[in-house]
């Protein structure tokens, strides 16, 4: 008797989005994936979470909000929680966007609330992103490491510790590293 499954552990989208079956996708008309993204098992990503609009606002606006939208080849290892930041204000609890853009690695059983993070930037593993935070690009975040809310890292930093600071620079050597192609073709129904 054969034992091959019928579905693979992934489901790909038009835009070769790899999305694991056992990850969950909350509110998905409010995020948006730029394309070769990978979501691995046990991933959370929370799009139901908008930001509340008051009444004058919402006659100028069109479409679905965007809660979160990710940028292309990007990689969401197991465990990790994508959500956007929220705050109070003007008497009401309100989130706003969490965007993240082109090869990002985030790694397994981390937490990110950030408002924005820039392109070629690796996440280690169990870290967490508070909210608001603003990581530029090609950043290099050590496992562990806990980044504290409103925090900006500037480009080609090394972050570490709890709380979170610059321990270092990325150097030019590794700039190379942060592309994600190549993960994204190992990763599959195979």
């Amino acid at each position: 008797m054969s034992k091959k499954v019928a579905k693979g552990e992934y489901i790909e989208t038009d835009t070769g989005n790899k999305v694991s079956r056992r990850s969950q996708i909350i509110g998905t008309t409010n995020i948006i994936l730029g394309g070769k993204t990978v979501i691995q098992a046990e991933v959370i990503i929370r799009g139901d979470l908008l930001r509340t609009l008051s009444s004058s606002t919402s006659d100028k606006s069109s479409g679905n909000p965007v809660a979160v939208a990710i940028g292309r080849y990007c990689f969401f290892s197991r465990g990790c929680e994508l959500r956007p930041p929220g705050k109070l204000y003007r008497g009401s609890f309100s989130h706003y966007p969490l965007k993240i853009a082109d090869h990002v690695f985030v790694g397994p059983s981390s937490i990110i609330e950030a408002a924005l993070i820039g392109s070629h930037v690796s996440i280690g593993s169990n870290c967490v992103i508070g909210k608001f935070a603003i990581i530029k690009d090609y950043v290099r975040i050590l496992d562990g490491t806990v980044v504290p809310p409103n925090m900006v890292i500037p480009s080609f930093s090394v972050v570490g510790g709890r709380p979170g600071r610059v321990v270092g620079e990325v150097a030019e050597g590794e700039v190379d590293g942060f592309d994600l192609r190549e993960v994204y073709r190992r990763v599959g129904n195979s």
